[in-house]
């Protein structure tokens, strides 16, 4: 009697009680039970976006996770993307604060991982407006010729012998952005600098691989980030001491100048964004670390994805031999043998479009989107409760093959865009190379160019062929996560010129 009316009396009482706190309980989307302390970790492999698309078929495309301790939304589907990234963008257009954005970013200043604030809305305008916009963009088109120049000629000297392609395109874009972002080529193949070629690659591989969120478990259960246990916080810390070095170099070089030249004209992203910082009007002040954050931006995320996404559509080209002699048609047909292809031509050759566009389907840069954060408060999308402070990742991997939306997913099909309105800018749903609303890589437009002129050379300039006595389907197309995700083993293959010899020199 004496327990039935205590339970009577205290039972109203704590339901009362954890309502006024704030709890209460949610319709959340469904998804896996989770274990203690480790939530659904267990279920997710060494290739993320695989797992979660698996879990995916049997939850739904809006699912529920607890990794670690955090919350987390999986979206797997177009629909489910629009309503999180566009009709819902405000409340989730920020970050979470993750152990690599601190570490590896000047403490959330670069645009992807800046919290959602006035900082982050300024260094996102002055990325539209200043330095990609489309005149911006144009500016530079000499570069862009100049180094595409520089790279078929390399390629052409090591006609008839295997090529790691994967070199070449990461050469092409690390020279492309280091003129346009820095002035000038602070890295050099062979050559002796502030930092050796070697050295700089190794700081970009490891630059999205503690950015990939999905190593560290520390990300997941913050209790153990002060123990370190896989030791990512110091090679995070190792990472920053080496990468800020190389950027206070490049920085003081600048300052240098600009105090040398009176009435100094900007030459180059980083001239701009020194010329902005001194705009008494803007919102937030930019500091020395402001300045590094968005450069290391602007030269990471464009040598990366651009190079990753090339190297796929090639191997896509290469496993499908009718897909590649389809291009080539059309790029004697349309351009002829006589001349490289330019920006401009781009509009005549749908179908290197379309290839394109294909392979980022199959193979988006970014396969998971950068995680975003729910804020001002609980939200309802799409019938589900989405509690504050909630993570939501969007499947850009497997909405491409979602066979609601795309007929035999799985299959290498450049034709079903021929003719389709279907683009890679974030307005349409079921193809995010380059994500969509307010947190959509402001490059993208830069990175589009380089890419589908590049790919458009590589094909009208070279027949292609695999090393030895190989077969197409030995190609191996297994891929390594990070950040972005890569090809397991990097893509080798043999060249041979099919234009003038004159046009190579």
């Amino acid at each position: 009697m004496a327990i039935a009316l205590w339970l009577a009396i205290f039972i109203p009482f704590f339901l009362l009680l954890f309502r006024s706190l704030g709890f209460r309980q949610y319709n959340l989307p469904p998804g896996p039970k989770p274990w203690p302390i480790i939530g659904n970790l267990n279920l997710i492999g060494p290739i993320p976006h695989h797992s979660l698309h698996q879990l995916s078929q049997k939850y739904g495309p809006i699912m529920h996770l607890k990794l670690g301790l955090k919350h987390v939304v999986v979206v797997s589907s177009a629909d489910g993307a629009k309503a999180f990234l566009k009709t819902h963008g405000v409340t989730f257009s920020s970050r979470p604060k993750t152990a690599a954005g601190k570490y590896t970013t000047y403490n959330y200043t670069n645009v992807l991982w800046a919290p959602y604030g006035p900082y982050w809305r300024q260094a996102r305008k002055i990325c539209f407006t200043q330095l990609f916009s489309q005149k911006s963009i144009e500016s530079y088109e000499y570069i862009r010729k100049e180094e595409m120049k520089i790279m078929l000629n390399e390629l052409f000297i090591s006609s008839g012998k295997p090529v790691l392609l994967k070199d070449y395109l990461y050469a092409l874009n690390l020279n492309i952005i280091s003129r346009v972002v820095l002035g000038k080529k602070y890295v050099k193949k062979g050559q002796s600098g502030f930092m050796s070629w070697e050295e700089f690659s190794d700081l970009v591989e490891e630059f999205f691989l503690l950015n990939s969120g999905f190593s560290n478990i520390g990300e997941a259960i913050p209790w153990f980030n002060f123990l370190d246990l896989q030791g990512y916080i110091k090679r995070m810390k190792d990472y920053s001491v080496k990468f800020d070095g190389f950027l206070e170099h490049v920085l003081k070089e600048h300052e240098e100048r600009r105090k040398e030249v009176e009435n100094y004209v900007a030459t180059d992203m980083l001239d701009v964004i020194l010329q902005i910082a001194e705009d008494p009007s803007l919102e937030v002040k930019l500091q020395r670390d402001h300045f590094k954050a968005l450069t290391q931006d602007l030269l990471l995320a464009t040598i990366d994805t651009s190079a990753v996404a090339m190297e796929w559509a090639m191997s896509e080209l290469m496993k499908n031999p009718e897909t590649l002699r389809k291009a080539t048609e059309e790029l004697d047909s349309v351009i002829g043998r006589d001349r490289w292809v330019e920006e401009k031509d781009m509009a005549k050759l749908p179908y290197i479009e379309a290839f394109t566009k294909e392979s980022m389907r199959l193979h988006p840069p970014a396969t998971v989107l950068p995680p975003k954060v729910a804020i001002n408060g609980d939200t309802k999308v799409l019938g589900f409760d989405i509690p504050e402070g909630t993570q939501v990742m969007v499947n850009a991997w497997a909405i491409g093959r979602d066979p609601k939306v795309w007929e035999n997913p799985y299959e290498f099909n450049p034709e079903r865009f021929i003719g389709e309105d279907i683009d890679v800018t974030g307005n349409h749903f079921e193809l995010l190379p380059f994500g969509a609303g307010r947190r959509m890589c402001p490059g993208y437009n830069l990175a589009l160019k380089v890419v589908v002129v590049t790919l458009a050379n590589l094909v009208h300039g070279f027949s292609w062929s695999l090393p030895g006595h190989m077969k197409v389907e030995d190609l191996n197309m297994e891929e390594t996560f990070r950040l972005t995700s890569i090809r397991k083993q990097p893509l080798e293959a043999v060249i041979k010129p099919r234009l003038s010899s004159h046009l190579y020199l």
